[in-house]
């Protein structure tokens, strides 16, 4: 487990101020292992994310302290130096880079359907008329979109458990099925409600956003990602917590 001194309420002190040892970082605060498990204390966070943004803040020379706040408020509390960064499931794509500057990939991913199980789908070509969940204005959200005739219904992540709140609609039957990036939906193999229709070899890459205006910390984090990557730090958290997906830098830390 990852233990952070942090406050994880949305009022904490300006990551510009205070302790230039800590690296204070946004995400919400969701169950959605293996990528993070539900926070027990609003401090202590154990996950894929929690281990890598250690790591890495490790090679820094610095401690992680998490900001968890909703979906929504995420990039915004970057941008208010509320949170040096955001470590939260984050595709790098153009609407985010517009909002923030990002590093390197710490992760690349696939994205995925999760349906009711018995529900017999197994392709896109079975959506039409049918109602599919995704983050709004997110790659999964984008993906939904291209899928013949379905009828996109997006998730704005207001209430802190976005990634729960789509379960909770996908098992009431109030959407036909979800989209998100393939590893949230690995511990729900054996869930009796749910089964993965079908994978979409997409290759998001996930990165750490940090805002425009702090060029130098964010050449840090990428310089300090860069390292464990090259050092086996980085895989060897990612065969904790993923072992049964590809680490997708082996060239890199060859």
């Amino acid at each position: 487990m990852n233990a952070t001194s942090a406050t994880g309420a949305a009022g904490a002190p300006g990551a510009s101020g205070g302790d230039q040892r800590v690296l204070r970082l946004a995400c919400l605060d969701a169950e959605a292992p293996p990528l993070f498990h539900k926070s027990p204390d609003g401090v202590l966070r154990e996950g894929y994310e929690p281990s890598a943004a250690t790591v890495v803040a490790e090679a820094m020379g610095r401690r992680v302290e998490w900001l968890m706040v909703p979906w929504n408020d995420m990039i915004p509390s970057v941008i208010r130096h509320q949170a040096d960064a955001v470590w939260c499931g984050q595709s790098i794509i153009p609407s985010r880079l517009e909002q923030v500057d990002f590093t390197r990939p710490y992760g690349v991913f696939n994205e995925a359907l999760l349906v009711r199980r018995g529900s017999g789908i197994s392709g896109p070509d079975q959506l039409r008329g049918l109602r599919i969940g995704a983050i709004s204005g997110s790659t999964n959200m984008a993906l939904a979109q291209t899928f013949p005739g379905a009828v996109t219904v997006p998730f704005d992540g207001a209430s802190g458990d976005v990634f729960g709140d789509m379960l909770a609609a996908l098992s009431a039957g109030e959407v036909d099925g979800v989209v998100d990036d393939d590893l949230v939906f690995v511990p729900l193999d054996d869930d009796p409600r749910f089964e993965l229709a079908f994978t979409v070899p997409t290759g998001n890459r996930w990165g750490v956003g940090v805002a425009k205006d702090r060029p130098e910390l964010c050449a840090e984090i990428d310089a300090a990602l860069a390292a464990v990557i090259a050092d086996g730090r980085l895989e060897a958290v990612w065969q904790q917590w993923l072992p049964t997906l590809g680490f997708p830098f082996a060239a890199e830390g060859a």
